[in-house]
């Protein structure tokens, strides 16, 4: 059955502008000039990103909650992770997650390191000044504190200062506190953690290479790494080089993911590395419905070429995307569906 291209496009409309701020002229210009195709305009609205007002505001919440716990809280550092940060969010009412950081300790990959540095083969891919990096974090002095208790008491201190400060204090997640905002509007998602440093991390003199554990307050531990500062990064200077490209494709599939009749299993990390491994020679210089028939040949590429689904890696290189995974997969064609008919309505409206 045709889709109405008119509605979803109204669809995607309230989600990003739920409060109907006025469209920067340039983008209503725009879309006057291509007003004679309901998919052509469907397709450059799924690639808008949110306007600027609504951004402000999350980032707003975010500086007002990091104030309050920075005035009480000692030896922590603030960062924020997730869409928001690369303007590849789909929803004006978006919320944002502050991470606050423990500066008592850190943690590093002393297994992978201490194997790396015994390995004559494995040595000889790393020039003398990496490998004497590497030795000097084991050499480090070990903390001689308890790391999870100091983790827990930051978790609880923030929780005594958010539920003192905020009408609306969520403490039951164990990875993150909720508070929500009622002046602006927004959640902001508190999430407790510490330092983490892997060999690419130290080589690279940490920085955007450091990546973070989530203290989970139920189970008292440590989550699995995550390196969101590198993926952030990485994200925001190739749509730079792109002109803003990458950041539409993004967009775009996670409008169709969200406007989908059926469930489709991928997440934004996901997504992010199916576009981001797009050659930037292949898209640099097209206009926006061009960006279609890339993304449709990239994800059927991936779905019908199991050396190429293999070799997909995250933004920030360090886990596959698709290897011994075949639900996921199972997913992606799902999407891949999905953005096939609009690719079917695009080329008879461009006459391609």
């Amino acid at each position: 059955m045709a889709k109405n291209y008119n509605q979803l496009t109204e669809s995607i409309k309230g989600r990003l502008n739920p409060e109907n701020f006025a469209l920067k002229k340039s983008f209503s210009d725009e879309l006057a000039t291509i007003s004679y195709s309901d998919v052509l305009t469907f397709i450059r609205v799924a690639m808008k990103g949110v306007e600027p007002e609504y951004t402000q505001r999350s980032k707003d919440a975010g500086e007002k909650v990091k104030d309050h716990l920075n005035n009480k809280l000692t030896d922590v550092t603030f960062r924020y992770q997730g869409s928001v940060m690369t303007d590849t969010h789909i929803k004006g009412y978006s919320d944002i997650d502050l991470l606050t950081i423990s500066e008592k300790f850190y943690s590093y990959d002393a297994s992978n390191i201490k194997t790396l540095l015994e390995s004559a083969e494995r040595r000889a891919k790393y020039r003398q000044p990496l490998l004497e990096k590497l030795q000097r974090e084991v050499d480090s002095s070990p903390y001689t504190g308890n790391s999870l208790a100091d983790l827990r008491n930051l978790r609880l201190d923030s929780e005594r200062i958010l539920s003192d400060t905020y009408e609306v204090c969520d403490t039951t997640k164990p990875k993150s506190i909720k508070i929500k905002n009622k002046s602006l509007n927004r959640e902001v998602d508190v999430v407790i953690s510490s330092w983490f440093d892997d060999i690419a991390s130290i080589i690279n003199d940490k920085g955007e290479y450091r990546g973070i554990q989530v203290y989970n307050k139920d189970t008292n531990s440590k989550e699995k790494a995550d390196y969101p500062f590198l993926s952030i990064k990485r994200i925001n200077d190739k749509s730079s080089e792109t002109n803003g490209r990458l950041k539409k494709m993004i967009r775009f599939l996670k409008n169709i993911k969200a406007l989908s009749d059926h469930e489709i299993v991928l997440s934004s990390f996901d997504i992010n590395a199916i576009c981001y491994e797009i050659k930037t020679s292949d898209y640099e210089n097209l206009s926006f419905y061009e960006l279609v028939p890339i993304m449709y040949n990239q994800m059927k590429r991936i779905c019908t070429d199991q050396a190429h689904a293999d070799s997909i890696v995250s933004v920030d290189g360090r886990e596959y995307i698709f290897r011994n995974n075949s639900t996921k997969l199972q997913n992606l064609e799902a999407l891949l569906a999905e953005v096939e008919g609009i690719f079917v309505e695009f080329k008879s409206a461009v006459k391609v």
